[in-house]
C-alpha cells in the first residue's frame, strides 16, 4: 500500500495545485462578469434617463408652452422630468440612485453633494472624457456608480440659465434669482450619476464559484476513489499476490501454482516472467537433488 500512498500523494499535491489556479482564475472571471453585470444595469438605467429627457423636451413641452406663460411647470424640464420618473422607480429599489448632481442648480434638490462635486470637477478636468465608473461605500452596502457629463450644448438652455433678467418670470418666482444662473453655452455644468448597488451580483458571482469549486472537489474525489479501486485490483493485489509467493519460494516452498498470465500487459508480462523463473528454479534444484 505505500505505492499507492505515495500514488496518492502525488495526486492531491498536483490537484491542489490544479485547484488553486481554477479558484483565481474562475474568481477573477466570475468578478469580471458580476462588475460587467452591474454596468449593464447602470448603463440601461442611464439610457431609459436618457430617453426621458428628450421625450419630455419634443413632446411634453411644447404642450407646456401656453400654461408656462401663467405658472412656471417643472415638468417641462428634461432633469426634472428624468429624476421624477427615477423617483417612482425607486420606491420599489432604494438602493438604486439617479441625479443630475449640478454644481449651481435651478433646484436645490439638484445640488451635488461633495463626492459627486468631485465627478463634476473631474469631467470639466477632462472634457474629452465622456463616462466614469467608480465605486464606494453606502449606508446599504458597496455601489458602483456610472457618470456622464451634463454640457449647455444647446443656446436655448441659456434663455433660463444666463442672468435672472432673461429667466421667465414663472420660474424666477418659484426658484427664486440666487441659483441657477450664470451657465455658459459648452460649460460642463453638472453630471448623470446612476448608483447600482453591487451586493446581489457579487453575492451571485461568489455562490457560483463556491459551487464550481465544490463541483471540481467532488469530481476529484470521485475519481480519485476509482482510481485507486482500479489500482487495487488490477495492479496492488496481483503485485501482493506475486510478492507472497516469491517469499515463499526463497524459503523453499517450489509446491504454489504457477500465476495465472491475466490482466493488464504489465502484470501479465510480470506473472509470465516469474513463471519461467520458477520453473527453472524447480529444473535447476531437481538437477542437482538428482
Amino acid at each position: 500500500m505505500k505505492l499507492l500512498i505515495k500514488i496518492n500523494l502525488v495526486m492531491v499535491l498536483v490537484f491542489a495545485a490544479g485547484l488553486a489556479i481554477a479558484a483565481f482564475l474562475s474568481f477573477k472571471l466570475l468578478e469580471s462578469n458580476a462588475e460587467n453585470e452591474v454596468i449593464q444595469q447602470a448603463r440601461m438605467i442611464m439610457h431609459s434617463a436618457q430617453a426621458v429627457r428628450e421625450y419630455t423636451v419634443s413632446e411634453v413641452r411644447p404642450l407646456l408652452d401656453e400654461p408656462m406663460k401663467k405658472i412656471f411647470l417643472p415638468q417641462s424640464v428634461p432633469a426634472y422630468a428624468a429624476t421624477q420618473n427615477f423617483n417612482s422607480f425607486q420606491k420599489k429599489n432604494p438602493e438604486y440612485g439617479y441625479k443630475e448632481a449640478t454644481l449651481n442648480p435651478t433646484n436645490p434638490r439638484d445640488r451635488a453633494t461633495d463626492w459627486e462635486a468631485d465627478i463634476v470637477r473631474y469631467f470639466r478636468n477632462h472634457s474629452a472624457e465622456k463616462e466614469l465608473i467608480g465605486q464606494r461605500d453606502t449606508p446599504t452596502g458597496p455601489s458602483l456608480y456610472l457618470a456622464q457629463p451634463l454640457q449647455i450644448k444647446n443656446p436655448d438652455c441659456l434663455a433660463c440659465h444666463s442672468v435672472p433678467s432673461a429667466a421667465p418670470a414663472t420660474m424666477t418666482a418659484l426658484y427664486g434669482n440666487d441659483n441657477g444662473f450664470g451657465w455658459k453655452l459648452q460649460e460642463i455644468i453638472g453630471a448623470q450619476i446612476v448608483s447600482v448597488p453591487t451586493s446581489v451580483a457579487v453575492q451571485k458571482a461568489r455562490s457560483a464559484f463556491y459551487l464550481f469549486m465544490s463541483s471540481l472537489l467532488l469530481i476529484f474525489i470521485a475519481m480519485s476513489a476509482m482510481f485507486n479501486l482500479m489500482m487495487i485490483f488490477i495492479v496492488i493485489k496481483p503485485i501482493n499476490h506475486i510478492a507472497t509467493v516469491a517469499d515463499q519460494i526463497s524459503t523453499g516452498n517450489l509446491d504454489s501454482p504457477e500465476f495465472a498470465e491475466t490482466g493488464t500487459r504489465e502484470i501479465a508480462n510480470l506473472a509470465a516472467s516469474f513463471n519461467r523463473m520458477r520453473r527453472s528454479l524447480v529444473k535447476t534444484m531437481e538437477m542437482l537433488g538428482g
